[in-house]
């Protein structure tokens, strides 16, 4: 009978470790693939010309952070803790596991993986924000650096059980109760936060944004709006998606975790939506205060959902759900003040990643010691030795301690990464030549565009008309091949001008063989492109010119003059702004013969 309790406890054990297993492996996985939604949020965030370049980016920083993570990064965040018994004393840098020697089994290697995912989402929080004139190899760089180094310091000062941060001390709680951040609003979000703004400043912003080509500020910044809306919504629902994976994954286990599970999933969601509606709502009553007008912007709804993910990511274990829409409304807001702020203050950053990631990075990390409440302190196996400061306004030393948290992973990022970004720019490995960045990083660096809009040669297309008329009578019709067809400003007419001033004259000018309206020759040069609409432009030929007193070129090409001669109009020939009844008002001067 004990052989079969023994043998059925160890086989729960197994079920027990397996469900684990494949919970953090989900949970992984769709913090993975925020990968791809930050690649398809900075995609439509750029301009065409840099679409392959900053694609490519994304994808090296899940490379570089998978080899950074595996290397050192993994020891350096949780190797050599004291609590193994054999050095009691707290270790700022972990000094063993180097190339995952040191694990031995399945739960250790799903936990490492789980914790990469989280290091390459730190690193890639930096592509958007210096894409369209950053080098690919100081990205590779800054992005291995990142996360073998920078990045996993801050993890082990906040959830190792060595950091001297944590809430897991096996030690020493810092403050009798140590930091409290879930999720990685601070050690996450935050640390690629000011990673990006430290770059864009060094870096500098793209070329015409708030300097014209003389280096003088421009009195109004240029706006360089993304390609692509889709591309950025599609990117947004996907980064929202692999959120459930980041917050409730960080429960680390399933058994015994349904409650914190549950209220992470429930947090997460409604922090995200009063996000996106506090920030475009926000930004749509300014305008109409302002100008009388509505508008909704999308990009505002974007990245006010996104900043209320970040906000709530701290603390979504540990607040009541109407806390967490609270935080996602003021989160919305303080991703619109501060996109604003960056504009004023003249730093660009291409996908607004800073105000997402570093602004309401640092508001998650506060508002945990606002508002965390003890009883769910207690289930997500937090000591509540001090509670959010609204639960007990005579104690906030927790809020103190998230402030020493914020203040710390600033110093530790900024002394790190302010030398290295100096150095890349001083060895002239950061930014890209001027005329690169003019004409695109795609066509620069990538061998081409990112988008081919070729359609199929005329010729192709009429012999396959001709293959099928054949098969099936005269009738067949193919469908014409579309074309990318750049849109042309057309100049519209005076209201007050007569309709027949636009149009072609009722009847043909005289005319030579050197001179034909509407396919001009003259001499040997023919002109028979499309007509063009521009202010008042002058046409000179060989001796003579036409003007168009409106300002177009009338027909499918241009008069041009011609050497005086039978039949040549050897003067001059301008369109008048008169209209004579029953004329095509036309005057002319100069020898002109019929």
């Amino acid at each position: 009978m004990s052989d079969t309790v023994e043998s059925l406890a160890l086989n729960l054990t197994k079920v027990q470790t397996g469900l684990d297993a494949f919970f953090l492996l989900f949970a992984g996985a769709a913090v993975f693939l925020m990968q791809a939604g930050f690649a398809m949020l900075c995609a439509g965030s750029v301009r065409q010309k840099n679409v392959k370049n900053i694609m490519l980016k994304n994808l090296l920083d899940a490379c570089g952070g998978a080899l950074g993570f595996f290397f050192c990064g993994n020891a350096i965040a949780y190797g050599g803790y004291a609590g193994d018994g054999e050095d009691p004393k707290i270790k700022f840098i972990g000094d063993d596991g180097f190339l995952l020697f040191d694990l031995e089994n399945g739960a250790a290697w799903i936990g490492w993986f789980f914790q990469f995912a989280f290091a390459a989402t730190a690193a890639t929080i930096v592509a958007g924000t210096v894409a369209e004139r950053c080098k690919m190899s100081a990205y590779l760089c800054y992005s291995v650096f990142l996360t073998a180094f920078v990045y996993p310091v801050v993890v082990r000062s906040t959830w190792s059980p060595d950091g001297f941060l944590s809430a897991f001390n096996t030690q020493e709680l810092f403050m009798e109760q140590g930091v409290i951040d879930f999720a990685g609003s601070g050690v996450v979000h935050l640390t690629g936060g000011i990673t990006a703004l430290i770059a864009a400043i060094i870096l500098g912003p793209r070329k015409g944004r708030f300097y014209d080509e003389n280096g003088n500020k421009l009195e109004k910044p240029k706006e360089m709006p993304g390609h692509s809306t889709a591309l950025q919504v599609l990117g947004t629902f996907i980064l929202w998606f692999g959120w459930y994976g980041f917050n409730p994954g960080s429960a680390l286990v399933a058994t015994g975790s349904a409650d914190v599970i549950g209220l992470c999933a429930v947090t997460t969601t409604v922090a995200a939506a009063s996000g996106a509606v506090s920030a475009m709502f926000t930004d749509t009553i300014i305008e109409l205060l302002q100008s009388g007008e509505v508008s909704y912007d999308p990009t505002m709804a974007m990245n006010g959902c996104l900043g209320g993910l970040v906000a709530v990511t701290a603390g979504c274990s540990v607040y009541e759900p109407w806390v967490a829409v609270i935080i996602g409304v003021i989160a919305g807001w303080v991703y619109f003040l501060f996109s604003k702020f960056l504009v004023f203050i003249r730093v660009d950053d291409a996908v607004d990643a800073i105000p997402v990631h570093f602004a309401n990075g640092i508001w998650g990390v506060i508002a945990v010691g606002l508002f965390a409440k003890p009883e769910f302190m207690t289930a997500a196996a937090y000591e509540v030795n001090h509670v959010g400061w609204f639960y007990n306004l005579e104690d906030p030393r927790l809020l103190i301690i998230q402030l020493i948290q914020i203040a710390f992973i600033i110093a530790w990022v900024s002394a790190t990464m302010i030398p290295f970004f100096v150095l890349l720019r001083c060895l002239g490995l950061f930014r890209v030549d001027p005329l690169e960045e003019e004409v695109g990083l795609d066509i620069s660096h990538h061998r081409g565009a990112a988008y081919n809009l070729e359609g199929p040669e005329k010729g192709a297309v009429d012999d396959l008309q001709m293959q099928r008329e054949s098969k099936h009578g005269r009738g067949y019709q193919l469908a014409e091949p579309q074309q990318f067809q750049p849109q042309q400003q057309q100049m519209m007419p005076p209201t007050n001008a007569p309709p027949t001033m636009y149009e072609m004259p009722s009847a043909p000018l005289p005319q030579s063989s050197g001179a034909v309206y509407g396919n001009t020759q003259s001499g040997g040069f023919q002109n028979d492109g499309n007509s063009q609409m521009g202010n008042s432009q002058m046409m000179r030929g060989n001796g003579g010119e036409f003007n168009d007193g409106f300002g177009q070129n009338s027909g499918n090409g241009q008069m041009m003059g011609n050497p005086g001669g039978q039949g040549a109009y050897g003067g001059s020939m301008s369109r008048s702004n008169s209209f004579n009844g029953g004329g095509d008002g036309y005057t002319s001067s100069g020898d002109q013969s019929a």
